[in-house]
């Protein structure tokens, strides 16, 4: 049984393939999130004059968004953890939006 100790599961690589132009990335300095019964919907915007500007849209099932959920608490928590803790400001002056 010794055997036991050191059988811990292995991590499988997926290869994913991805294309040139979504590798590239896309900023976003806010988010809009809605859901209905089947979906969420994450829209990621840039907030810039002279207007913002949706960049990215997904629209996922709500076991991924929970999914999705978990896994980015603990890396926020790994993050603030190594770099310390995040804080949120709001927006102000003209213009600008609610995150």
């Amino acid at each position: 049984m010794a055997d036991e100790k050191n059988s811990a599961p292995r991590r499988v690589g997926v290869d994913i393939k991805i294309d040139p132009e979504i590798h590239r990335g896309a900023y976003a300095n806010k988010a809009v999130v809605a859901h209905n019964a089947d979906e969420f919907v994450i829209d990621f915007i840039v907030d810039l004059p002279p207007q913002p500007q949706v960049v990215a849209r997904i629209v996922t099932a709500p076991i991924h968004a929970r999914r999705l959920l978990d896994t980015l608490a603990d890396n926020v928590q790994r993050f603030e953890a190594r770099f310390g803790p995040i804080t949120a400001t709001r927006p102000r002056g003209p213009g600008a939006a609610e995150a």
